[in-house]
């Protein structure tokens, strides 16, 4: 199999999608509007970049609720990119087709896959996803598989930044990513 000329780095994502307090309004769907991304050397050990991908929704707004639990508004979003425009931008900039991606939980490669169905989008990432959960859980000998949260409170880190936004979620993930390495002496395994 051929991991391309960086296998000691990956792609650690998460997403903020449009959510309502109950049923969506008739006719809206849940769209992601934040991406946020970091990238990680697991050879070094160590957090390399943080980048913020805002993404303009097309068949659904940003509702109260969803500004309070994510600090996101809809003028913000309307300034983002269009779906298909930030999958090429992570396909482009992130390499997201090469690099083997991570994220706290299935959550977000499914809504990347149905929103990328729904909206006929190449889907922007490669096959080698781990569901971070599975591993963190297995390193700290845990029966049930903790929130990103209670993760950090287990592993005795400080979540930066504020929780719900992507950016920052994804940065605090990658902490976790690398506890697990540190424990094990070795990267996470794909999970699927």
């Amino acid at each position: 199999m051929d991991i391309g000329p960086e296998p000691h780095l990956l792609n650690v994502v998460d997403i903020e999608a449009t959510c309502w307090d109950g049923q969506p309004p008739p006719g809206a769907v849940s769209e992601i509007i934040e991406i946020g991304l970091t990238v990680v050397d697991l050879r070094a050990r160590e957090r390399l970049a943080r980048h913020r991908i805002l993404v303009r929704p097309a068949r659904s707004s940003v509702s109260a609720f969803c500004t309070e639990l994510t600090g996101l508004t809809q003028a913000e979003v309307d300034t983002g990119l269009a779906f298909a425009d930030a999958c090429r931008l992570l396909a482009a900039e992130h390499r997201a087709g090469a690099r083997p991606w991570a994220s706290w939980g299935d959550y977000d490669r499914n809504q990347f896959i149905r929103q990328c169905r729904a909206t006929g989008t190449p889907y922007p990432f490669g096959r080698r996803h781990t569901n971070a959960k599975i591993p963190f859980t297995t390193a700290h000998g845990l029966r049930r598989r903790p929130g990103m949260a209670q993760a950090l409170r287990i592993a005795g880190l400080p979540l930066e930044g504020r929780h719900h936004s992507g950016a920052d979620d994804a940065w605090n993930i990658a902490a976790l990513i690398l506890d697990v390495v540190a424990r094990d002496g070795r990267p996470p395994e794909d999970h699927r």
